[in-house]
C-alpha cells in the first residue's frame, strides 16, 4: 500500500509492514495506556482547566493564521506519541515506513491514531526517507498543527496551584540539538514557561522535536522582538533574572532563588550571553569546574542549573 492514504478509523485497514500486528484496539483500554485525558490524570498534576500544569491551551482555531514557531512536521517515535497523547493541537496525519519491525510504542502510535480518527499512511522506506528532515525518525513521522507562541504576559503569573513562575530565556541558542535538550529538560523540571527571541535563534524544526521528544506539547513558550526588553517587564513584575556564565561573580549554588519567581537566561556555546542581556541580568552565576575544561555545553549546563533551582523551590516548599 506504499503511498496510499487510509484512515482507520473509519474502517480501512492500517499498516502492516510485515509486524504481524493484532487488530487495533482503542487506546483507552490499554493497560497503563490510554488517551491524554486518562494518562495525565494523576493528582496535583493538572490544572483546573484539564491542562497539566504548564501544558499550554490552545484555542480551536489553532493554525489559521498568525505567528507560529514551527513544530508542524514531527518525527521519532516518542515524540510522535506525544503528540498523539498530549492532543493540545490536531494531528492531521501519521506515516509510517514500511519495513518496521513490530515494537509496543508502534502499537500505542497506530492505536492513539485510530482513536482520535487520524489518517494513517504506510511509504516505502526510500519515499519515507526522502521526506524526513532528521537523521533518525525511527520510521515515524506526524504533520500537525503548528505550534502557536503563548504572549510573554501570560508568562509572568503564577500557576494555578501558586506555583511562582520558573522561566527560561534563551538568548541566541542556534543549534536545534540544543535546544530540543533544553526544552526536554525544562519540561521535565517543571519550567513553566520558556522566551525566545525571533532573531537569532532556533525555533522549532523537526530536530528540536525529535531531540525534546515530546516536550514541546506541555511547554509554553513566547517569542519576542528582542530579550533586553521582555528582561524589562520581567523586573517590572517581580520575576527576578538570574544570567547564567561561566564568568559569572557567584557559584550557582549559592543562589537565594527559594520559592521566589525567577527567570534563567542561557547564552549561546561560544559567545555566551550578549551584553544587552547579561547587563539586564540581577545577578551572573556560573557552574563551579573542578576538572581541566572550564565549561559545559548549553543543554548539559540548563540541565544543571534548571534542576539546581528546581531543588531549591521544592526545598523553600517542603516538597
Amino acid at each position: 500500500m506504499s503511498g496510499r492514504s487510509s484512515n482507520r478509523g473509519s474502517g480501512a485497514r492500517g499498516p502492516k509492514g510485515g509486524r504481524g500486528r493484532p487488530p487495533a484496539k482503542k487506546a483507552s483500554h490499554r493497560s497503563g495506556k490510554g488517551s491524554a485525558n486518562n494518562r495525565r490524570s494523576a493528582p496535583g498534576q493538572r490544572r483546573g482547566d484539564g491542562q497539566r500544569g504548564t501544558t499550554p491551551i490552545r484555542s480551536a482555531d489553532e493554525g489559521r493564521g498568525g505567528p507560529h514557531l514551527g513544530g508542524d512536521q514531527v518525527e521519532g517515535r516518542h515524540a510522535v506519541r506525544e503528540l498523539l497523547m498530549a492532543g493540545t493541537r490536531r494531528t492531521r496525519e501519521v506515516i509510517l515506513a514500511g519495513d518496521l519491525d513490530h515494537a509496543p510504542i508502534l502499537d500505542d502510535i497506530i492505536d492513539l491514531a485510530d482513536e482520535q480518527k487520524v489518517t494513517l499512511r504506510e511509504l516505502s522506506r526510500s519515499k519515507f526517507e526522502s521526506m524526513t528532515r532528521t537523521d533518525g525518525a525511527q520510521g515515524v513521522v506526524a504533520m500537525a498543527q503548528p505550534l502557536r507562541p503563548t504572549p510573554l504576559e501570560d508568562l509572568l503569573e503564577p500557576e494555578r496551584d501558586g506555583t511562582p513562575p520558573f522561566l527560561l530565556l534563551l538568548d541566541g541558542i542556534t543549534d536545534p540539538g540544543n535546544l530540543g535538550a533544553i526544552l526536554r529538560t525544562a519540561e521535565c523540571a517543571g519550567v513553566t514557561g520558556v522566551v525566545l527571541p525571533r532573531h537569532r535563534a532556533a525555533h522549532i524544526t523537526p530536530t528540536v522535536t525529535k531531540t525534546a521528544a515530546g516536550a514541546i506539547e506541555h511547554l509554553r513558550i513566547a517569542v519576542v522582538g528582542g530579550l533586553p526588553a521582555a528582561m524589562k517587564t520581567l523586573a517590572q513584575n517581580g520575576i527576578w533574572t538570574v544570567g547564567l556564565d561561566a564568568g559569572g561573580d557567584r557559584s550557582l549554588f549559592d543562589l537565594p532563588v527559594a520559592d521566589e519567581p525567577v527567570a534563567l537566561a542561557l547564552g549561546a556555546e561560544g559567545p555566551g550571553l550578549s551584553r544587552l542581556v547579561r547587563e539586564r541580568c540581577d545577578t551572573v552565576a556560573s557552574i563551579p569546574m573542578a576538572g581541566v575544561l572550564d565549561s559545559l555545553n548549553v543543554s548539559n549546563a540548563a540541565a544543571v542549573a534548571v534542576y539546581e533551582i528546581t531543588r531549591r523551590r521544592g526545598d523553600a516548599s517542603g516538597e
